[in-house]
C-alpha cells in the first residue's frame, strides 16, 4: 500500500516514495523541486540542527574492527603488527604471516599466495593496478612511498596528502587519521587544530581508534570535559590501554569527589562496563601466532 505525504512548502499530498527529499536532514518531502528551493529558508534552522544531531550519532556510535581476512580476527591497534600486500590489497595481520613462514608457502602472500615483487619497479606496477581498482589501502601505501622518498620516487608531501586524502575517500581510515596529524603537528601543512580535529573524526567515524584517542586529548584540551571522555570510553572499549587510563583516572577522581576531569561523568558502572569491553577486545586482538610473530619481529 502505497504512503501518502504533504509537501513541507504548499501543503499538496502526494506519493511518499515519489517526492523529492531534503538530501540533507530527510525530515521533509516536497513535491518538487520548486517547492524545495521556496521552504530552504523557513526549513534552514531546523535541518541545520538535524544534521549536527545526525553526526553528532555517527560520531558517538561505536564501530566494528577491521578483521584479519585469513583468522578474522581484530586487526592489531598497532599498524606494525599488521602488514600491506601488493599483490591482494589486503591488511594481513603478522600472526598469519608467521604461519605461512612456517609452513611450505613460506614468503607466497598468506591470503592470495602470490610470491613477493622481485624489485621497486614491480611493487609500483603491484600497488598502481589496486589503485586503479580503487582500493583506497593502496592509495595510503603509495602515500607512504612519496613521504619516505623510497621506491623510486622522489619525497612529495604535497603528493602524500593528496594520495592519504583519496584513500580516505575511498574508506581506509588511517589515512583521515594521518591527515589529522599532518595538520597537528604541521607536518608540510601549516597547524590546523579545526583541520585536525575534523579529519580525526572522519578517521574515529570509520573505526580509527587512535584518531578516536586524539579527538579526546583534543576535546580536554578545549574544556569539553564530558565529549572528551565519552570518546576515551569508545576508545578504552576497543583496546586502547592509554584511553583505558584517562578513563580510570576520571574514576579515581570521581569517586575522591573531584571536579578537574570527571565533571561527575565516569560512574562505577561505566568504568565497569568499559573495563570489561576493553579486556574482552584485548583478548580478540590476542592469538599464539600473533604473539610468536612479535618475539621474532623484536
Amino acid at each position: 500500500m502505497e504512503s501518502t505525504t504533504e509537501c513541507a512548502a504548499c501543503g499538496k499530498e502526494g506519493n511518499s516514495n515519489d517526492m523529492n527529499n531534503c538530501n540533507k536532514c530527510n525530515m521533509v518531502k516536497y513535491c518538487n523541486a520548486a517547492c524545495k528551493k521556496k521552504h530552504r529558508t523557513k526549513h534552514k534552522k531546523a535541518c541545520e540542527r538535524r544534521v549536527a544531531e545526525l553526526r553528532e550519532e555517527q560520531l558517538f556510535k561505536e564501530v566494528e574492527p577491521e578483521e584479519c581476512p585469513l583468522c578474522f580476527l581484530p586487526l592489531p591497534l598497532d599498524a606494525s603488527q599488521s602488514t600491506f600486500q601488493s599483490c591482494c590489497g589486503k591488511i594481513i595481520c603478522n600472526g598469519c604471516i608467521y604461519a605461512m613462514q612456517m609452513s611450505e608457502g613460506k614468503d607466497l602472500c598468506a591470503f592470495c599466495r602470490t610470491p613477493p615483487a622481485k624489485d621497486n619497479k614491480e611493487q609500483l606496477k603491484r600497488v598502481k593496478k589496486l589503485m586503479d581498482n580503487g582500493n583506497g589501502r593502496a592509495f595510503h601505501q603509495f602515500a607512504g612511498y612519496y613521504a619516505q622518498g623510497i621506491n623510486g620516487l622522489a619525497q612529495n608531501y604535497q603528493k602524500v596528502n593528496e594520495f592519504l586524502l583519496k584513500a580516505g575517500e575511498l574508506g581506509y581510515a588511517m589515512s583521515y587519521f594521518n591527515l589529522g596529524q599532518a595538520h597537528r603537528d604541521g607536518i608540510s601543512v601549516v597547524i590546523d587544530k579545526k583541520k585536525a580535529q575534523y579529519y580525526y573524526e572522519l578517521a574515529a567515524m570509520m573505526g580509527n581508534v587512535n584518531a578516536r584517542h586524539n579527538l579526546g586529548l583534543l576535546e580536554a584540551q578545549a574544556g569539553n570535559v564530558q565529549r572528551s571522555l565519552k570518546h576515551f570510553v569508545l576508545a578504552a572499549k576497543a583496546g586502547d590501554n592509554a584511553s583505558l587510563d584517562l578513563v580510570k583516572e576520571a574514576f579515581v577522581l570521581n569517586q575522591q569527589n573531584a571536579r578537574r576531569l570527571t565533571d561527575g561523568c565516569i560512574t562505577k558502572d561505566i568504568y565497569a562496563t568499559t573495563l570489561r569491553a576493553y579486556h574482552q577486545r584485548q583478548k580478540e586482538m590476542t592469538s599464539d601466532m600473533r604473539e610468536k610473530a612479535k618475539i621474532l619481529l623484536e
